[in-house]
């Protein structure tokens, strides 16, 4: 029931003008656009999460695991893109994500927490709404 609400919440109210803004490029601190293939539809399909770029790397949690569709499509597809902050600019990297099953999302997510500061309050909500969390982490080509 709690995957439903806030799935449909996310879905209608919340991220539709997260995505907007940052399809236009203005700065949004602390977000990036991931884009995955569609699993059945082989569409673009485009999500805002939490900017995790550490390096070459980008890490991120999913609040709902498995269950979450950028997930299923990244199992399917592991090629994506992310459209990331530069300054105040926005720039696409493509790169290679990986699901991490044996990774501990909650100690991810501290780590992540004192690398990128503007990602905390993004990581409070994913704790609070999640239901499986899980780690994924991006290796960026460019």
């Amino acid at each position: 029931m709690k995957h439903r609400i806030v799935h449909t919440l996310q879905k209608y109210v919340l991220n539709p003008p997260i995505k907007l803004a940052l399809a236009v490029g203005l700065p949004l601190p602390g977000y990036a656009l991931l884009e995955t293939r569609g699993r059945k539809t082989g569409r673009p399909r485009r999500t805002p999460v939490g900017d995790g770029r550490i390096g070459n790397q980008f890490w991120l949690v999913a609040e709902h695991g498995m269950r979450a569709g950028y997930v299923r499509n990244i199992e399917r597809d592991p090629r994506v893109r992310m459209k990331l902050r530069e300054g105040l600019k926005y720039h696409w990297h493509t790169g290679t994500a990986h699901l991490l099953s044996d990774d501990d999302p909650r100690e991810r997510q501290r780590l992540l927490a004192t690398q990128q500061p503007s990602t905390a309050g993004n990581a409070k909500a994913v704790r609070l709404f999640g239901t499986q969390l899980l780690s994924v982490r991006i290796d960026l080509d460019n």
